[in-house]
């Protein structure tokens, strides 16, 4: 069902978005962890938003280091604190290649 008003939607929403997206294999149990953090926040008187914040940002971080592992290590390594304009070149290209890498992963 598309469109509507009020909870409902919010719920089909939810349901949606946990299964827009193949998540890796290690990845599998935090995004199991946020869908069930979602349905109970339906329950509950926070927003989802705010209630699974942590699983959120953690599921990210995972599939993100699934999908580019040499990538993300290269920015946690690089661009962690502030340094030199060299250190802060090689950040911005770690970023750079995060990002490509990322992109390389998108489905059509």
């Amino acid at each position: 069902m598309t469109g509507g008003s009020g909870g409902r939607g919010e719920h089909e929403s939810d349901r949606d978005a946990s299964t827009a997206l193949p998540v890796p294999g290690p990845c599998a149990s935090t995004h199991r962890a946020l869908a069930e953090c979602h349905r109970r926040a339906a329950r509950g008187p926070l927003r989802p938003e705010v209630l699974c914040r942590h699983l959120n940002r953690a599921l990210a971080e995972c599939v993100v280091t699934a999908c580019c592992p040499d990538e993300t290590d290269a920015v946690r390594t690089l661009c962690g604190s502030a340094g030199t304009a060299l250190k802060r070149e090689q950040c911005q290209r770690a970023r750079i290649d995060l990002a490509l890498c990322l992109e390389a992963h998108q489905e059509p």
